[in-house]
């Protein structure tokens, strides 16, 4: 089967979602803003992305690593799953915008792939997906 746009890579996909993000949350073009919902879900697909990507996309997982290391400063035993727990509490309750709910759903999405649970699944898709089309 042929793609439109070749072999697109897990960096180029990561690299193209972070890029929607980019310009699709202000959506100052031709197509309309993302709004909250689009926005979790294309930023799920990203840290999805991102961590299969690894390379210069671990500023994400890095970033999760400080704020984990940060917290433990102060909760001592900070767990990833709780901290994701934190993170989409935070998420859903706080009155946020969308390139803030971008953000927070980046942390989020890489955090809780990272604590183990079945967001890792698509990350290992994408992952898994790379390496049967090389």
């Amino acid at each position: 089967m042929t793609s439109m746009f070749g072999d697109l890579g897990t960096v180029g996909l990561a690299a193209a979602l972070t890029c929607l993000m980019i310009f699709g949350i202000p959506g100052n073009g031709k197509l309309k803003p993302l709004g909250w919902w689009t926005t979790v879900f294309v930023a799920m697909l990203a840290a999805s992305a991102y961590k299969a990507a690894g390379g210069m996309f671990k500023v994400v997982p890095d970033a999760a690593g400080t704020v984990i290391g940060f917290i433990n400063g102060f909760v001592k035993g900070m767990t990833m799953p709780a901290l994701a727990l934190c993170f989409l509490i935070f998420l859903l309750f706080a009155r946020l915008n969308t390139k803030q709910v971008a953000i927070v759903a980046l942390l989020f999405f890489y955090v809780t792939a990272d604590a183990g649970g079945t967001w890792l699944n698509i990350s290992d898709a994408i992952e898994n997906a790379r390496a049967s089309l090389q």
